[in-house]
């Protein structure tokens, strides 16, 4: 039997990259996905993709970063198929690159609202739900800088920090209701949000990695598909990397 079978989930930012792999996954096994994103055309791309394999899913547009939209994606949800049991926060962006002292503010301001309120966001509304559907479970996708420093990079990693922080609040405060949830931490992967990278900042990355390679969304899809499952059905509050190595040294 497929793992999520009978299970209906949201994937954000599933347009492209890590969230698109997600939503492909979670499909094959077995559950509705509404599949969100910001940009129509990529969203609806992933809808193709897993209905052209048998999968069901449906395109919701929606901004993350506010508040009432993540509200409607996820009564838009319960209306399509009655109930809300996974959640797999991922919509993001990379920000600009400048130390602290000279960061610019509305970059600043973009980053926090898309990459930690949007988590928050997307929770308020999707707990609720949840309650409503006897519990569930929620991923949310931090990065291997929720956990350490990157320079020039001070809002995404000060987001990240605090998706990490907000996803154990969560599994404290739901935990006896049937909710769980996780964050992972991927490091750094091939999907748009590198692709302005020049060659040689690409060769820096990879070496940053022991494993020898960047990584690909779908080793990151396999580990969010395990923690939204029942296979993970006594993991919470808790945050794992993906990162081929990354922070070992």
């Amino acid at each position: 039997m497929k793992t999520l079978a009978g299970k209906t989930a949201i994937v954000t930012g599933a347009g492209s990259g890590i969230g698109r792999s997600v939503a492909l996954i979670y499909a094959q096994e077995g559950a509705n996905v509404v599949v969100s994103d910001i940009n129509e055309n990529e969203g609806n791309e992933t809808v193709q993709l897993i209905t052209g394999k048998g999968g069901e899913a449906f395109f919701v547009k929606s901004d993350s970063s506010k508040a009432e939209e993540n509200e409607k994606l996820v009564a838009a949800t319960v209306e399509k198929y009655g109930a809300l049991h996974i959640a797999c926060n991922n919509a993001g962006i990379g920000g600009p690159s400048a130390p602290t002292g000279e960061y610019p503010v509305e970059g600043w301001d973009k980053v926090i609202a898309i990459n930690l309120s949007g988590v928050f966001y997307g929770m308020r509304y999707q707990i609720p739900a949840m309650l409503k559907s006897g519990g569930g479970a929620i991923v949310n996708m931090a990065s291997i800088l929720g956990s350490v420093g990157f320079a020039n990079s001070p809002a995404y990693v000060a987001a990240k920090h605090g998706v990490v922080g907000l996803t154990k609040n969560i599994a404290l405060e739901y935990g006896s209701q049937n909710i769980r949830a996780n964050a992972v931490g991927p490091a750094f992967i091939v999907t748009p949000l590198l692709k302005d990278f020049d060659e040689a900042t690409m060769k820096f990355l990879e070496s940053k990695h022991p494993i020898g390679r960047l990584g690909k969304p779908e080793e990151v899809a396999e580990l969010v598909l395990f923690l939204s499952s029942e296979k993970a059905s006594f993991i919470t509050g808790s945050y794992y990397p993906v990162d081929g190595g990354y922070l070992a040294q």
